[in-house]
């Protein structure tokens, strides 16, 4: 069967930059450097980078690198505008967005997104047809399900997200998502409001996904590792990292640290999809 997805990977799309080789032992690909590296943007990229950047910082004490969220649209604004080195984002930038920011891409780890729901929930499987009827609001009740009696709550991300954006596309095949869901501002505030209301679905980064909540299969299909692999499970989408132009010395090293053997551990380590 497989296991649930858990953390991160790395590859470069649209642009490829000529990237140092690294060690799986140590991240000596920032030997020499000092100086502070910002990161933020799309949520499901922090639990993985937060580890990176631990065993780096400690490491190379001369090194500082902060991270934040905000969701991927944050993310491009940001790393547009100069204010941070790397925009994550849990989708590709447009060309749009690439042109008018001159963006350097790297896809770094494939990510499925689940739909889930609270673990007291009995219910293991949704039609994509009832998935695609819950989010738009035409179908309330958890009785249609085929689960006891209850209201749905329906949870989602604002338009800042890229797992929104994914979630959407895929899942709801561009359905309407209804004026009264409730917003989450991140993958880990959405896997919290889940986990305590018996009533709610929503959908979350499967590295994020742990047994506070259940995901649920789609026509059968469960959001396993292998199925993620083989597209059986079609929601899922690459993570990015993102910079304006060339990136700084310490972007350029975060970008081959993510990629090398220790990197590409750590992103399967959480959950997702190693690209290398």
């Amino acid at each position: 069967m497989g296991k649930p997805l858990n953390c991160i990977a790395f590859v470069a799309i649209f642009f490829c930059l000529s990237l140092p080789s690294v060690h799986a032992s140590d991240p000596d690909v920032f030997k020499d450097l000092s100086g502070t590296l910002n990161i933020a943007g799309g949520t499901a990229h922090i639990k993985c980078e937060t580890e990176a950047i631990k065993r780096i910082m400690r490491a190379h004490p001369d090194v500082n690198i902060t991270i934040a969220g905000g969701g991927s649209g944050v993310g491009i604004k940001q790393v547009c505008e100069g204010l941070i080195d790397i925009g994550n984002t849990g989708r590709a930038p447009t060309p749009d967005e690439i042109s008018r920011c001159n963006l350097k891409v790297y896809k770094f780890a494939v990510d499925g997104i689940g739909v889930v729901v609270n673990p007291k929930r009995n219910i293991d499987n949704i039609s994509k047809e009832n998935l695609k009827k819950v989010f738009a609001g035409d179908m309330t009740s958890w009785k249609d399900l085929g689960g006891a009696e209850g209201s749905i709550n329906v949870y989602t991300r604002d338009a800042e997200s890229g797992t929104r954006e994914v979630f959407w596309s895929k899942g709801l095949e561009k359905g309407k998502i209804a004026e009264k869901a409730n917003f989450v501002p991140s993958n880990a505030g959405m896997k919290t409001v889940i986990a305590n209301d018996p009533q709610g679905i929503g959908y979350i980064s499967l590295g994020v996904a742990d047994p506070s909540v259940k995901l649920l299969a789609i026509d059968g299909v469960f959001p396993w590792e292998d199925n993620v692999k083989s597209e059986k499970y079609e929601i899922a989408r690459g993570l990015y990292m993102n910079t304006r132009g060339e990136p700084s010395p310490l972007a350029k090293a975060f970008i081959s640290y993510m990629l090398s053997p220790e990197g590409q551990a750590l992103v399967k380590e959480h959950g997702f999809l190693p690209v290398k």
